[in-house]
């Protein structure tokens, strides 16, 4: 049976100088607010570079990622598979920082091949260990992403609304790019429930969306919380600062939920986690799973949990 993994429930893009150098700060100051790095930073060769100074970028990214603090996370998106700025982004950022990336993003991935193709890159750039995340942006890609959440060396997969709905020639209107349409146009609501079950299929983290509408950010923690409610994403971008709270906010179990699992995980665990009836109900080792991923996702949204409780997560993660 396959688990999704644990990753920062919240993905922030940033791609122009004086934002990368924003966003890393921010996310130093949140690792020291909650005591743990709670979101991914992610620099942005794709979108950042000017066109024909793709090179000078990737050498900027590759300077702010060795500088960023012990411990937090950051990973780059380069160029598509198919850019001619590909195989030089990924000689320059995971031949020079591999080691100091939590991941890197292909963009416009299509098929398997893609997938294959940036995976010799990043081995022959010396950083076989870096995992890689993709960005499905087609209605091919979508029809391929269960093969593509199966291959082993993808970790992640993204969504790319916007993409998404341009490429079906003007089929789609434009307002399903908004924060209310991407929720019922069921074309892209087919969408995001194929990559997240495809994820969920094979152990990967799916990942939703951008949402637009950045100034907004009640609508934002609204949509962000259907996703993660409704749609089965684990996990969010943010192209704005403003964007990360409500992010980590939406995607957090309440103070309820929290309660619930220590209390029913200390009962089972001193049944020796054999079943239990707890509060009139069956509870065993399905459930057990269930609320220790509600923990799990409690401690990667930075929440306080319980005296009794802390001691299971005395080891930082990822």
């Amino acid at each position: 049976m396959a688990q999704t993994g644990s990753l920062p429930v919240c993905d922030h893009y940033s791609g122009v100088e004086a934002r990368m150098r924003k966003s890393l700060q921010l996310q130093a100051a949140m690792t020291e607010e909650f005591g743990a790095c709670v979101f991914d930073v992610t620099l942005d060769c794709e979108d950042g570079a000017p066109v024909g100074g793709e090179r000078e970028h990737a050498a900027l990214v590759v300077e702010l990622a060795l500088g960023h603090r012990p411990g937090n996370r950051v990973g780059v998106r380069v160029h598509p598979v198919d850019h001619a700025a590909f195989e030089q982004d990924v000689a320059t950022v995971a031949g020079r920082a591999g080691a100091s990336l939590s991941h890197l993003m292909i963009p416009k991935v299509e098929s398997v091949q893609d997938v294959e193709r940036a995976a010799r890159a990043v081995d022959a750039a010396g950083a076989r260990q870096l995992p890689l995340q993709v960005l499905l942006e087609s209605p091919a890609a979508v029809h391929r992403a269960f093969d593509i959440a199966a291959h082993p060396r993808v970790e992640s997969i993204s969504f790319g609304l916007m993409d998404f709905v341009s490429a079906h020639g003007g089929a789609i209107p434009g307002d399903a790019m908004g924060i209310e349409g991407q929720f019922s146009h069921p074309l892209v609501v087919r969408a995001k429930l194929e990559i997240a079950s495809a994820c969920h299929a094979h152990g990967k983290v799916p990942s939703h969306s951008v949402v637009t509408e950045f100034k907004d950010t009640a609508a934002l923690q609204h949509a962000a919380g259907r996703a993660a409610r409704e749609f089965g994403f684990t996990r969010m971008w943010s192209i704005h600062p403003d964007q990360v709270r409500p992010v980590l906010e939406a995607f957090a179990p309440t103070a309820h939920e929290i309660e619930t699992a220590v209390d029913l995980l200390l009962a089972a665990q001193a049944a020796g986690w054999a079943p239990i009836s707890y509060k009139g109900k069956l509870e065993d080792r399905a459930s057990y799973r269930y609320y220790w991923q509600v923990l799990e996702r409690a401690h990667r949204t930075g929440r306080k949990l319980p005296e009794e409780a802390r001691g299971w997560f005395s080891a930082p993660h990822g």
